[in-house]
């Protein structure tokens, strides 16, 4: 069992990102090592046949397909279904003796160490019922993952940004039935549009659950185009709803579209932020597939959305090698959403970020702030 789940996520590691792994390994490993075979001899003492690190568990609700797998990894696929509902459990790798070097690695090698372990399945009322008992009176968070998302990547990456935004236990995900495959992208957008009438009544039947603003709304990418479009039907169909804090996070959608559709949205929130950054490059090849720039970018006429607040990340180190995994690989981006969703405090009032424009501000380095 437990060589199987090693050679997982190290095939993991290597299909994904052969360069930026092995190059890791080595600006890791180098400097401490005496020679080649101490540094084998130690990794292969220090790793047990039990090595499993701590365990996380995030909620979800699902659009996927049940597909009869037994690997709890692959227990829902990309296929659109009813919703359902359970819990996510993943184990991280135990590097043993190794854990110090894990630990300097690149914040997107480190996302490879999760392991999906169990999925138990709940019915959708369970799963709030459940919600409402670890929110203790807090409002709760729903996220929608973006495009080029599988289940078992949507697991590893919601535990992580409800860890580095410290929303746990007060954390929901939505997982639309991406395919998973980077060459679906027109497919993903299909699965997207048709999920959106199910987000949004998620997002009514959430409100009427937790109460007046209790319900933050957070998308990542293709995923906060269904929760802009979500919201806007929300507005159409219960224009007296208050949600809490709308979260749009390297947004992949036509800024302009958004322009039309922002003051509707903006109506039935207590806020909307959306982060922005330049060298985002999968914005910048959607830019080019769509003909018009993103809403996740830099350079647009943001002075034209009243009472939409922009982040621009551009300055900060610790990305991801894309700049569009920000929000999961970058400690600052968690500081700063902790700061909005968990302590209500406006971008005016964040202390690592500069007002640029009437509604943008510029987040520094920690150094920066200091030298100020």
């Amino acid at each position: 069992m437990f060589e199987r789940k090693r050679y997982k996520i190290f095939s993991r590691l290597f299909c994904a990102a052969p360069a930026y792994f092995a190059i890791s390994v080595l600006l890791t490993i180098l400097p401490f090592a005496t020679s080649a075979q101490s540094q084998v001899q130690e990794f292969q003492s220090s790793i047990q046949p039990n090595a499993a690190g701590p365990t996380r568990n995030v909620p979800f609700l699902t659009l996927r397909n049940l597909t009869g797998s037994q690997d709890p990894a692959r227990v829902y696929g990309d296929e659109r279904s009813t919703l359902k509902a359970g819990l996510c459990q993943l184990t991280e790798f135990d590097f043993g003796k190794l854990g110090p070097l894990a630990d300097r690695a690149p914040a997107f090698v480190r996302e490879e160490f999760l392991s999906v372990d169990q999925i138990r399945q709940q019915d959708p009322d369970s799963v709030v019922e459940n919600l409402h008992k670890t929110t203790a009176g807090r409002s709760m968070a729903l996220y929608v993952h973006g495009y080029n998302i599988g289940f078992e990547k949507g697991c590893r990456r919601a535990v992580l940004l409800q860890e580095n935004a410290r929303l746990t236990e007060r954390f929901l995900w939505f997982s639309w039935p991406s395919d998973g495959a980077i060459a679906y992208y027109t497919r993903d957008e299909a699965d997207l549009y048709w999920s959106v009438p199910d987000l949004a009544d998620t997002i009514i039947d959430l409100d009427a659950q937790f109460g007046n603003a209790a319900v933050d709304v957070i998308g990542h990418s293709l995923g906060a185009r269904g929760v802009v479009l979500a919201l806007y039907e929300v507005a159409n169909r219960t224009p007296d709803i208050r949600l809490g804090d709308v979260v749009l996070l390297a947004p992949d959608m036509d800024f302009e579209i958004f322009q039309r559709f922002a003051a509707r949205i903006v109506s039935i929130a207590r806020s909307v932020t959306v982060y922005i950054a330049d060298g985002d490059r999968p914005l910048a090849v959607s830019a080019q597939v769509h003909g018009y720039p993103r809403l996740g970018e830099t350079g647009n006429d943001t002075s034209t959305l009243s009472g939409v607040e922009f982040i621009d990340l551009s300055k900060i180190s610790g990305n991801s090698p894309s700049g569009h995994l920000y929000h999961i690989h970058s400690p600052l981006v968690g500081q700063d959403l902790d700061q909005l969703l968990n302590k209500d405090m406006p971008a005016a009032d964040r202390p690592n970020l500069e007002q640029s424009g009437p509604n943008y501000w510029v987040m520094k380095m920690p150094d920066q702030e200091q030298n100020d």
